[in-house]
């Protein structure tokens, strides 16, 4: 699958931005070699859906990582059987017409062109994972690919990762057995992978990541130590139950609320909107802080001849 993505990302090299926007869905943690049993951590993948169609709406290229069977940008606005109440078909014994009921296009035609213009002019790339060992090897391979970019880049990283997994000599081939009584499963501490990322792989680029919490108290300290942990730009803050309407960007040296009001909130709003404005403004912003400061140093290479 990546092999065959190369092509596409060298295409998206010509752009003057590149994303690389993992979704908000989860990772699996397999029991199993022949997984049938496996643990997972739930989560929808709606603010990575909706962040991508964000940021080509500001002509950014996407590389969508997404968990299988999570949501992806566009088809995100269609849930269950509501696609199909939006179509009629019609048999004359000849042929079979679908069309899109003329109550619905209003709704669909706008959605169905941002995505065909997407497509066709190849701004996004979808790739999916399962497990979390899919998902630490395609974000690695993926950011090898992105190396060329150097600070055009944007890692969002939006990904619901699994804090634990079994590794794979630890694991057994074959289902296990309800007879053999209550299993004894060990889970191990998956490896951290911003520190390689910020630091190796992708070192120039500008790295987002979230930190979701429960407790208002330690929502910007967490945030906080993971930017002097792993040493990347920002951290997109949230507390779990307003986090669909409020977040706080948090900085080594400042922090803001981005907020929906409850006016924009009930006529259906996207907090996803502003979070994205802002992260291409704070990318803006760092692409100029660089250019100025390479000039400046090319200035004094050529002073000091």
């Amino acid at each position: 699958m990546f092999t065959n993505s190369s092509t596409s990302i060298s295409y998206i090299r010509t752009t003057f931005f590149a994303l690389l926007v993992q979704n908000f869905g989860g990772t699996t943690i397999p029991l199993e070699h022949n997984t049938v049993r496996f643990v997972d951590n739930f989560s929808a993948g709606t603010r990575g859906s909706s962040s991508a169609e964000y940021f080509l709406d500001h002509n950014y290229a996407v590389i969508f990582m997404y968990r299988q069977k999570s949501l992806e940008p566009f088809t995100r606005h269609f849930t269950g059987q509501q696609f199909f109440d939006m179509l009629d078909i019609t048999d004359n014994g000849q042929s079979t017409t679908i069309t899109v009921k003329p109550d619905s296009v209003d709704v669909f035609a706008p959605i169905l062109a941002k995505y065909k213009h997407a497509r066709e002019s190849q701004m996004i790339l979808y790739m999916n994972f399962t497990s979390v060992v899919d998902y630490m090897w395609l974000l690695r391979a993926t950011c090898e690919c992105l190396t060329a970019f150097e600070d055009r880049a944007v890692l969002y990283l939006a990904a619901a990762v699994s804090d634990f997994y079994i590794p794979q000599d630890k694991m057994p081939t074959h289902k296990i057995q309800s007879g053999e009584g209550p299993p004894t499963i060990s889970l191990q501490l998956v490896p951290k992978m911003l520190a390689p990322l910020v630091n190796l792989w992708v070192p120039h680029a500008y790295v987002v990541s979230f930190k979701l919490e429960t407790d208002e108290n330690l929502l910007i300290a967490k945030a906080r130590d993971s930017l002097s942990k792993y040493k990347h730009k920002l951290v997109i803050a949230n507390i779990l139950q307003t986090r669909k309407h409020r977040v706080v960007f948090v900085t080594p040296t400042t922090s803001y609320e981005v907020h929906l009001s409850r006016e924009q909130s009930l006529q259906g709003f996207e907090i996803e909107e502003p979070i994205v404005a802002d992260v291409v403004r704070k990318h803006s912003e760092f692409i100029n802080i660089n250019f100025n400061t390479d000039q400046r140093q090319r200035g004094s290479v050529v002073a000091s001849k």
